[in-house]
């Protein structure tokens, strides 16, 4: 190909070992840093290298040294990156290429092809993609025939000699032509004109591999090629139709090893395709091709040859779960289509254990879901008919997958690897939403055939069971129980009978009857007089480490669901409970739980108990928080008094003797009066307040600990509500003091949840305003520390003048870096702060001592963070504060004021300052300054696009003038100011129109 837009070729050295490459673009220094990239040991010279080539492979220079680096006598390692040189350039700046050139470039490229038919297979693949994105670039107008004239062309200048090679290059020429197309860039509307061409194409090709694939003499690896050629054309939307006699070749050749593979792919590829289903006829054409296989299948298994097994369990699954609806709609052969069930069923029992001795089982769990989802969506005459048909190969399923949920003899697991046994754990979560679904079709019967298997095994004296056929029904039950409402089943009651019978002697069966126990506590809740059945069994458990997780879990259902009858066991629970805590048999997590777990278990309690229990319960913890407390920090310390501050958090979570969580059921639903008094949770954090106090002054510079105590408050107030009021006057002083000393973003969140619930109460405004003021005022010198010269404090400190001059003095002394540059998470917590404030209480607004413009300028400021969440939390403070401009006469004012800088900062963002993901926020911003402050934005808005360059220098002043009119516009339609706002933003990112916004 002619040479077009190279500089004249200076010598210049090639890549050197201790610089960089210069970028002159010869042939030479390209094979150098070839070599640079391959050999030299030296990872810095190689990644320079790498660059250096990437930035050749596009360059002008490309066209040129391409071609001379395809030359025989160079080293595969080099002409594989001439080919692909050429391939970049063709794919990706075919505009850069004259039409006149076109037919030359073609000719070169099929050349090279045939050259390297009998060279390096991996030059070849490369050449021949190349080929492929140059047909693509030119059909269907300069290039109609492609496929046809490639065709003709390897097959007229085939020689004896080479035939093999040709017809193996033009084979591999065939197959990446529609891979080539699915990664191409072109266009849509292009895309859509070629794969209809390409559809018709294939007409010139399928006759081909036909030939090649019947010719019984013919070499293996080409109707290998020719195999793959054939599944890479079908993604094509083929018709199935076009497809049928080489679906069949494909099927004859599966009882060759070597061509195995292939067909399998080739089969599965063509009968996968979305429109294969119109087909009804050659579908059925395909059952007595796919039932055909079932002596191969069974020689494979009988032999252990998994590959195979696995390859034809693919073909019929392939087909059952792609047509089941359509092949049940052909009543008149429902004998053909239950053989291909019954040989899917097969495939599903096959023998061995997943996934050490077999991995097709697995294959087959989404079709019987599929088959069962459209049985059920069948007319109601032909639903019946199958229905009456398939329960019985529903039950058999039933039986299959709780034998294949079996766990292996104790000798064989113990010598899986970890690996195998979480796959082994996937594979049985997987029946078990199959059989959930499976319930669907059975119903109640599917839990009584359960239920009978499960009795005959415990009561017979014949023989013993193993815990691993008993485990697996059990595993079935608690399957269905999880999701299924089975309140009124008429055989639970058997079964919670049974679980004391059962003898436990393996970890994984004790799990099971855990988790069975746990998935029934709704059941319990209807049922109390049984409880007493099985809380023994947990009880006992949880003293096992090795059952941490489903004893724990199993605890806290029950407590949770049946705490109204619970009283008469709490003693014993809680005495339990605190045995294991104060042992450490569980890691952190489960502690937590089972804090939980007794937080409801003594939410039903009289408050006389409550209080009782919380004492011998959290005692110990209170004792050692308090020794902690004395001591000079250090990791070990940390770790304790965060698990312990952790423990109270969650018992407190739960604890709820208002019963909130039941208020959705109803008053006549409440078990128990709404007591009188403190709650027994204030009483608790009354006592240990000041210890906590303690706590927080020596480690009010670790966020962690800071959290945890924030935990511990944000839950009791999340629970307790109204409950909580007497704890707010000294929890206000004390995150007042926090927040002085060393402002951390825990304790704004747990300012925001105090402004929620009490701020709109009289008798607690006065104490939630100071702390707001306070922890305001504190956030705004945080900014002025950062930006000492920005003048937008004009009243900083007025009202607490003490305690800003405190915090401030302090964090220098302890060298603490609280720029919030350095805190994003502060200023994202404050920019939610206000937006509660705003929306809870927009009094607080109203206050002297706060100063609103230094508040504004400071949200004006976190938009122009790098952070999404902090930016987010900004964008809605502004749209929460932006409505209140008529009520708030301090926030119309600074509105007024400011509001051009908030409209320059959002229009700055949104003309690429700012991710695209935030737009809609943005976008929420600029609708709400045009609904409520409209006569300022439209001369605003008019004002800062006048700037030239602003807020994009790709923008022309009618594009920037139109945007605004739409804005300005609409007033009403949220959802369309961001569609306009991410059209601008495209626009202003030079993004508009092309592929890269394809999925925006």
């Amino acid at each position: 190909m002619e040479r077009r837009e190279e500089p004249p070729p200076g010598p210049g050295p090639g890549p050197s070992v201790q610089q960089p490459p210069p970028l002159d673009f010869t042939v030479e220094n390209v094979e150098k840093a070839l070599h640079q990239l391959y050999y030299d040991p030296n990872i810095e010279n190689k990644n320079m290298a790498q660059k250096w080539l990437m930035q050749a492979q596009v360059s002008p220079q490309a066209w040129h040294f391409s071609w001379q680096l395809l030359q025989p006598d160079k080293v595969p390692e080099i002409q594989y990156f001439g080919a692909s040189a050429l391939h970049i350039k063709i794919s990706r700046y075919w505009s850069d290429i004259p039409a006149d050139q076109y037919e030359s470039l073609k000719a070169q490229l099929l050349a090279h092809i045939g050259r390297f038919a009998s060279g390096s297979k991996i030059v070849l693949t490369r050449l021949c993609v190349a080929l492929a994105a140059l047909a693509l670039s030119m059909m269907p107008d300069a290039w109609p025939c492609a496929v046809a004239d490639m065709v003709r062309l390897f097959q007229a200048e085939a020689t004896p000699g080479d035939g093999q090679g040709r017809c193996l290059a033009l084979l591999e020429l065939l197959t990446v032509l529609p891979e080539e197309f699915q990664t191409s860039r072109l266009p849509q509307y292009r895309k859509s004109q070629v794969r209809a061409m390409l559809a018709q194409e294939c007409r010139a090709i399928f006759p081909l591999l036909e030939q090649l694939l019947q010719q019984p003499n013919l070499p293996s690896p080409i109707k290998q090629k020719a195999l793959k050629c054939f599944s890479s054309w079908v993604p094509l939307e083929v018709p199935l139709l076009d497809c049928e006699r080489l679906i069949q070749a494909a099927f004859s050749a599966l009882r060759d090893p070597e061509l195995f593979d292939s067909s399998v792919e080739a089969i599965v590829n063509a009968i996968s395709q979305p429109d294969a289903q119109r087909y009804v006829n050659t579908l059925l054409k395909l059952i007595p091709l796919v039932l055909g296989l079932q002596e191969q299948l069974r020689q494979a298994v009988q032999n252990g040859d998994m590959e195979t097994s696995h390859g034809i369990c693919r073909v019929a699954v392939a087909l059952g779960e792609n047509h089941s609806r359509a092949l049940l709609d052909q009543v008149e052969h429902w004998q053909s289509f239950l053989a291909l069930v019954n040989m899917i069923m097969f495939c599903t029992g096959i023998p061995g254990h997943y996934p050490v001795n077999e991995t097709t089982s697995s294959l087959t769990l989404t079709f019987w879901y599929t088959l069962q989802d459209d049985i059920l969506s069948l007319e109601a005459d032909k639903q019946a008919v199958y229905q009456q048909l398939y329960r019985p190969v529903y039950f058999h399923l039933v039986d299959v997958l709780l034998h294949k949920a079996q766990f292996p003899a104790d000798e064989e697991y113990n010598f899986w690897s970890s690996d195998e046994k979480e796959q082994f754990r996937i594979y049985r979560v997987d029946i078990s939403d199959t059989l959930m679904y499976v319930y669907e079709m059975l119903g109640a019967e599917l839990l009584s055939n359960l239920y009978d298997k499960l009795g005959r095994l415990l009561t017979s004296s014949e023989q013993p069971c193993s815990w691993q056929h008993t485990e697996a029904l059990l595993y079935g039950f608690q399957s269905i129980a999880e999701t299924i409402d089975v309140n009124y089943s008429d055989v639970v009651p058997g079964l919670i009978g049974l679980i004391p019978r059962i003898s436990i002697s393996n970890v994984q069966l004790a799990d099971t009857v855990m988790f069975t126990i746990g998935a029934l506590s709704e059941w319990l809740a209807d049922h109390p007089v049984m409880i007493n059945n099985v809380l023994p069994l947990v009880l006992h458990a949880l003293g096992n480490p090795e059952l941490s997780v489903s004893s724990v879990s199993t605890l806290k259902k029950i407590c949770r669901e049946c705490k109204y009858d619970l009283p008469p066991y709490a003693a014993n629970i809680v005495a339990v409970s605190q045995d294991v805590l104060m042992k450490q048999i569980h890691k952190t997590s489960q502690c937590m739980w089972l804090m939980q777990a007794l937080g409801f278990l003594l939410s039903a309690l009289q408050v006389e108990e409550i209080l009782k229990n919380l004492h011998s319960l959290i005692t110990p913890y209170i004792q050692q928080l308090e020794k902690l407390a004395e001591e000079m920090p250090n990791p070990s310390n940390k770790l304790a008094i965060v698990h312990i501050l952790g423990l109270l958090s969650n018992l407190f979570t739960t604890l709820d003797i208002s019963h909130h969580e039941d208020e959705h059921e109803g008053p006549e639903l409440r078990k128990l009066p709404i007591p009188q008094g403190p709650n027994p949770v204030v009483v608790v954090l009354q006592q240990v307040f000041q210890l906590i106090q303690k706590v927080l002054s020596k480690w009010l510079n670790d966020a962690q600990v800071v959290e945890a105590v924030c935990a511990i408050f944000e839950k009791s107030v999340k629970t307790l509500l109204d409950d909580f009021a007497p704890m707010v006057p000294q929890l206000c002083e004390m995150l007042g003091q926090m927040y002085s000393t060393i402002p951390q973003a825990s304790a704004l969140d747990l300012t925001r949840q105090l402004v929620h619930i009490f701020a709109h109460e009289p008798a607690h405004f006065p104490p939630i305003k100071a702390l707001f003021l306070l922890v305001t005022s504190v956030t705004l010198t945080l900014f002025q520390q950062e930006w000492p010269d920005w003048k937008g404090i004009e009243r900083l400190g007025t009202r607490f003048p003490e305690e800003v001059a405190g915090w401030s003095g302090r964090a220098v002394r302890e060298g603490v870096c609280l720029g919030p540059r350095d805190h994003p998470d502060i200023v994202d917590s404050f920019m939610q702060l206000l937006a509660q404030a705003l929306k809870r209480k927009p009094d607080l607004f109203l206050s002297e001592s706060l100063d609103v413009k230094a508040v504004f300028q400071c949200g004006v400021l976190a938009l122009k963070f790098p952070e999404a969440p902090t930016v987010k939390a900004s964008c809605g403070f502004f749209t929460e504060l932006l409505p209140r401009c008529g009520e708030i006469p301090p926030i119309g004012q600074v509105v007024q004021e400011d509001g051009k800088v908030l409209l320059q900062a959002v229009l700055e963002a949104i003309g690429g300052q700012a991710s695209r993901s935030l737009m809609d926020s943005f976008a929420d911003v600029l609708f709400a300054l045009n609904k409520h402050c409209f006569s300022c934005l439209s001369v605003w808005i008019k004002e800062v696009m006048q700037s030239p360059g602003f807020p994009s220098p790709r923008l022309s002043a009618e594009q920037k003038d139109t945007f605004s009119q739409q804005v300005l516009r609409e007033r009403v339609n949220k959802r369309r100011v961001k569609e306009m706002v991410k059209e601008f933003t495209l626009l202003c990112r030079g993004l508009h129109g092309t592929d890269y916004t394809a999925d925006y």
